[in-house]
């Protein structure tokens, strides 16, 4: 059964049987005081209303019968994933760049194992949530994802995660190219940057990308079409 989701430029009529959440880089990392956006000077006091909207889009979600997937960003101790001296990764993800110039925190920023990595507690996944760990922006680049949601049937993706510009779009981008459906959640977001980020991430999305929605409508949305049922 279809429902409309309010969104912009225009209602996105989606089902839910074929919808799933993807939850981008939830991590210390992007969301936390002293994670890896925070030492790099970036404000993180936006995250925690986004994590709160991402929470409430997950329970949401869950209550519809939709699938929660988590990505998360992270390399192993030896950073055998982060690229090699032909890639250009090492030279600007964040976390690579401060660990290279900061030798004490070699090992401690995005690394497996460590605090950085680890999800937000208030976005602990559920035993049975899948969690795919990627080694660049997109999580369609080196991971199983789109085989894990063609083999569910899935074709819409509402997106919520750190950071909107960053992974979020990269994300949104690659599932746009891939015939997905994108919605970006864009109060369960937060860029890594100023304001002005932000605004830039949703024109480049209502215009040319996919669509943009709120927690609140699609929690709206879904509670609708669970009466109408």
């Amino acid at each position: 059964m279809e429902i409309v989701l309010p969104a912009r430029p225009e209602p996105l009529s989606i089902t839910p049987e074929r919808t799933a959440v993807l939850l981008v880089d939830m991590q210390n990392a992007f969301a936390s005081k002293g994670g890896l956006l925070d030492l790099a000077g970036i404000d993180v006091e936006p995250a925690g209303a986004a994590v709160a909207k991402a929470r409430v889009l997950a329970d949401a979600a869950r209550s519809a019968g939709i699938p929660v997937i988590y990505l998360v960003m992270g390399y192993p101790p030896d950073q055998s994933t982060a690229g090699g001296d032909d890639s250009p990764n090492p030279r600007k993800e964040l976390a690579l760049c401060l660990m290279r110039e900061r030798p004490e925190l070699r090992g401690k920023l995005l690394t497996f194992g460590s605090w950085d990595f680890q999800i937000v507690d208030a976005l602990t996944p559920a035993a049975d949530e899948l969690v795919i760990t990627k080694s660049r922006y997109s999580g369609f680049v080196g991971t199983p994802l789109d085989a894990l949601l063609r083999g569910r049937g899935i074709r819409t993706l509402l997106m919520a995660g750190i950071a909107s510009n960053v992974c979020v779009e990269s994300t949104l981008r690659d599932a746009f190219f891939r015939e997905y459906w994108p919605v970006m959640i864009e109060d369960a977001t937060m860029p890594g940057g100023p304001p002005e980020i932000q605004q830039a991430t949703i024109y480049n999305v209502t215009t040319f990308f996919g669509w943009v929605s709120t927690a609140h409508q699609v929690t709206q949305a879904l509670a609708a079409r669970g009466r109408s049922g």
